[in-house]
């Protein structure tokens, strides 16, 4: 199990591909592991040197005291690039790790080759939906947000498709309670309306026609407000790489490679 010291982080992370390969890292959502990019693996891990790690709170990272912030889990990520030696790298996020991928955009674009935004947005809201959903973890665990995979799938996915659903479910009931509350105070605080026009780095944002966490209006807002950014649209809800994940890794693929 890769561990390395960030500041007093111990980040869980993992190396695939081939050593002289262009670097793409990839950031999970709230509430998942590194595994969550396993559909991606064979096809990404082929192309390029792939890096996934397990945000602050989750999966075998460091559980530090909360609240966390969005900007300080970029820092995280940047000393982990840093640990491992690597200058500039591509950009996968997904939800929350879309949000860490807005603000390393912002506070490093000379670390990024290119970024991709993936069923995430400026801003999650409201503000107290997290802090019912922080509330509600502190007082029943994981239990408590359990009915949350509901939201990550289409109801026809999750009808066919129980064993892909399995893992994330269990993804989610494994994430550390204090890990998942300093990142819901992560998102509830993270606002980048106003600034994701200052993006600069050359962006796909990806967004699912079915997604209710983050509409596709939240996709097309960021494709529209970072200058040149691509837009795609897929027939998925919020897990869009996993229940569309073909056309997913293709849209990535291609992007990265054209």
């Amino acid at each position: 199990m890769p561990m390395i010291d960030v500041a007093g982080l111990a980040v869980h992370y993992r190396l695939d591909g081939p050593e002289d390969a262009p670097v793409l890292v990839l950031s999970n959502s709230l509430g998942t592991t590194l595994d969550m990019w396993r559909p991606q693996l064979a096809a990404f891990s082929r192309r390029f040197r792939l890096l996934r790690y397990d945000s602050r709170g989750h999966g075998e990272t460091t559980v530090p005291p909360g609240p966390y912030a969005i900007g300080q889990m970029a820092g995280d990520l940047l000393g982990l690039l840093d640990a491992l030696g690597f200058d500039r790298v591509h950009f996968c996020g997904l939800s929350m790790g879309g949000m860490v991928g807005q603000s390393l955009a912002l506070r490093a674009p000379e670390r990024l080759d290119r970024l991709l935004l993936c069923n995430t947005a400026a801003v999650i809201g409201p503000p107290e939906a997290w802090d019912r959903r922080a509330a509600a973890v502190e007082a029943g665990g994981m239990a408590a947000v359990a009915p949350v995979v509901e939201r990550w799938f289409t109801a026809d996915f999750l009808r066919r498709f129980p064993d892909d659903v399995a893992p994330f479910a269990a993804m989610l009931r494994d994430t550390p309670p204090k890990g998942y509350v300093g990142c819901c105070h992560a998102i509830r605080e993270h606002d980048l309306r106003f600034l994701v026009s200052a993006i600069s780095t050359r962006t796909m944002v990806i967004a699912g026609t079915h997604d209710v966490a983050t509409p596709p209006g939240d996709g097309r807002f960021l494709a529209g407000a970072i200058p040149g950014a691509i837009y795609v649209e897929l027939p998925a809800a919020h897990l869009s790489n996993v229940e569309a994940a073909g056309p997913f890794t293709r849209a990535v693929l291609a992007f990265l490679n054209g």
